[in-house]
């Protein structure tokens, strides 16, 4: 019997982009179907009545929510092309920095990026410098942050990658990750973006950058 796989995410969700990649890397056929978060599915809903958000994998009619989540089932399901050590520290210490990107980085960089003014906007940026140096640190010469493969923590950092970047120049602001300030992290950041199952998951830059500044011009303009 054939495997169904099925994701549910939005085209320009990073979290959503995360579940694509590694499925790609692991060579798994999917299925994926792209939700309107204005108006969600009642296919979403059922298979993620607690959140009520993307993305969703749906294996075999089980469904999994959470983007990190999901890579842990699929390394775990899958098990070609691990994308988490073996090691149980270094299994660890992926999934601390995976979340140090979500619950830190993530809300350092909107700030950054559309904090309320621009006092706002420089802090932010001071904080998300002394967070990205922690990154930085992390790679410790290594080619990723999963070693010389992609990794977890890699797919997690999609983030910084290339999200970052669109991010920054979708609202005008100075940039964020530079090779001056960042030498290892702007290195692994061009060579992650140019592995072609990354490549092949990330949206449209143009479209992405239009569609940040549509929807971020819309928040400015009502506050």
């Amino acid at each position: 019997m054939a495997e169904e796989v099925l994701v549910f995410g939005q085209w320009s969700s990073a979290y959503g982009r995360r579940v694509e990649m590694a499925l790609k890397l692991k060579g798994i056929e999917y299925k994926y179907i792209e939700e309107d978060l204005t108006n969600k599915s009642p296919s979403l809903l059922k298979y993620n009545p607690v959140h009520k958000k993307i993305p969703v994998l749906v294996h075999n009619g089980k469904p999994v929510a959470e983007s990190l989540v999901i890579l842990e089932y699929i390394d775990e399901t899958w098990k070609n092309h691990p994308i988490l050590p073996k090691d149980p520290y270094e299994r660890a210490n992926a999934r601390f920095w995976a979340k140090f990107i979500d619950e830190k980085c993530l809300p350092a960089i909107l700030k950054a990026c559309w904090g309320e003014d621009q006092k706002e906007r420089e802090k932010a940026a001071e904080e998300l410098s002394k967070l990205l140096q922690f990154l930085e640190n992390e790679l410790k010469g290594k080619r990723y942050f999963g070693g010389e493969t992609i990794g977890l923590l890699d797919i997690a950092a999609n983030m910084i990658g290339y999200w970052l970047g669109v991010l920054v120049e979708a609202s005008g602001a100075s940039e964020l990750l530079t090779r001056e300030k960042f030498p290892k992290l702007f290195n692994w950041a061009n060579e992650f973006v140019s592995v072609s199952a990354i490549k092949e998951s990330l949206p449209p830059r143009d479209k992405h950058v239009a569609y940040m500044r549509k929807r971020f011009g819309m928040v400015n303009a009502s506050k």
